[in-house]
């Protein structure tokens, strides 16, 4: 297996593990959120004001994700080191 594959199944498994923690953490938000509301209707926009703001922090762990992800495959500092090397080997 080459680097650029280890690369690309790097990136899968960061963005994957990235979004199967973003589902869970924005799953049980909204599930606090919606029953907060039904046993407080009064407090709705509070609690909804407070539920969207903390989705937007969870979300931003998947952007970061992303991100990670995004250098991994494209950016890779360490691309030239690794085809170098693959040269070597090769002869």
């Amino acid at each position: 297996m080459n680097f650029f594959s280890m690369c690309i199944i790097a990136a899968g498994i960061g963005m994957g593990l990235g979004a199967i923690g973003t589902g869970i953490g924005q799953g049980i938000a909204v599930g606090g959120a919606v029953e907060g509301v039904s046993r407080n209707p009064g407090a709705s926009n509070k609690i909804l004001t407070t539920m969207l703001i903390g989705l937007a922090m969870i979300e931003s762990l998947a952007i970061y994700a992303l991100v990670i992800s995004l250098i991994i495959l494209f950016a890779n500092p360490y691309r030239e080191i690794a085809t170098k090397l693959a040269e070597t080997v090769a002869k």
